[in-house]
């Protein structure tokens, strides 16, 4: 098989980059094993504002200008709903966080995204006497469905291999041999999985584990996603997802006691219904040091790129890094410093 580019990964990461491949006719296969990656647990927001630090994202404005148009995109050639513009409300515990997120409407760069008016709590099995404050142009992506769906649509049209890469096998030349593969370049964009690869193992990405539970209850109606100590998550029906914890030294996927009693705590303070939790997930986030994204070329093998350390902001950062790191490679645009590997060597 003879292919323009290889793909190891597919998580966000990568299924940003087949996009861009296709939308500018390079032919490519993806190899991946399926095993657990950050996007399959990821709970699937987009959202602008560090609500902790009241800050806006980093480079938000422009994310959303790429992510919006993507995932429907996505949502036309899969034919599955994946995108839902459910508002984000911050709970307050206070007066003076209230008038915090007054005091921060008009900062540049928030303005467009903090909602002035103060929304008053309707909700009988939420406790929240001081209301909310509205996070505009914020929502979710439906990433399991996404994840499941893209792959399925690589299988038919015999674009995935599903099984780990074996690195020793990569034979590194003008052209990127892998078995019976022939590709004039390869990305990896393995999240995680990047500390494993001989080739890329030698860039920070620590990473840290994020745990997030599902509840079921036939009492809760939400059709916002509430901030407080946790994030609770609309996942249709009587379903939500509530998550998620940060551990920057368990490196393992098994969930865990200490980070559910720490999600249970966390929600029952501001959830006064009865639920029932259902499943239990965790996965690593490819987080860096300086929060910003590895984009670039093998100081070495030139035809050898990656893309990695979206950290848990991967839905809005996605689309556009991949599109940056496309236009890197075949136009020569060079990246920005602060996403570049550049910054590392």
């Amino acid at each position: 098989m003879k292919v323009d580019y290889i793909i190891v990964g597919l998580g966000l990461a990568g299924i940003a980059f087949c996009e861009s491949l296709r939308a500018n006719n390079k032919s490519f296969v993806v190899i991946d094993s399926g095993i657990n990656t950050s996007s399959t647990i990821a709970g699937g927001l987009f959202n602008p504002v560090i609500l902790k630090r009241f800050t806006p994202a980093w480079n938000a404005e422009n994310q959303l200008k790429s992510a919006i148009p993507f995932y429907e995109k996505l949502e036309q050639k899969l034919k599955v709903k994946l995108i839902y513009n459910t508002p984000v409300f911050r709970l307050f515990a206070s007066v003076e966080e209230q008038n915090l997120w007054f005091e921060v409407s008009d900062k540049p760069g928030l303005e467009p995204f903090i909602a002035k008016q103060i929304h008053h709590n309707t909700n009988p099995h939420i406790h929240a006497p001081f209301g909310f404050g509205e996070v505009l142009q914020s929502g979710r992506v439906d990433t399991g469905l996404l994840l499941e769906t893209y792959r399925m649509h690589l299988l038919k049209e015999n674009q995935l291999i599903e099984a780990y890469v074996q690195y020793d096998e990569l034979i590194i030349d003008k052209s990127i041999e892998y078995k019976d593969i022939s590709a004039s370049k390869i990305v990896f964009a393995e999240g995680f999985g990047l500390n494993n690869n001989p080739f890329f193992n030698f860039l920070p990405l620590p990473g840290n584990k994020g745990e997030l539970i599902t509840i079921q209850s036939d009492e809760l109606k939400l059709d916002t996603i509430i901030k407080s100590g946790v994030f609770i998550i609309p996942d249709g029906g009587n379903y939500f997802r509530v998550g998620s914890t940060y551990n920057h030294r368990d490196k393992t996927t098994d969930p865990t006691d200490v980070a559910r009693t720490e999600l249970l705590k966390k929600l029952n303070k501001f959830l006064t219904c009865e639920f029932e939790v259902i499943e239990h997930q965790a996965g690593i986030r490819p987080t860096t040091k300086d929060r910003k994204p590895l984009l670039g070329r093998h100081p070495k093998f030139e035809n050898m790129y990656v893309l990695n350390g979206l950290g848990s902001r991967g839905v809005l950062i996605a689309p556009t890094v991949a599109g940056n790191l496309y236009d890197f490679i075949e136009a020569s645009i060079p990246l920005d410093y602060e996403v570049s590997i550049e910054r590392f060597l």
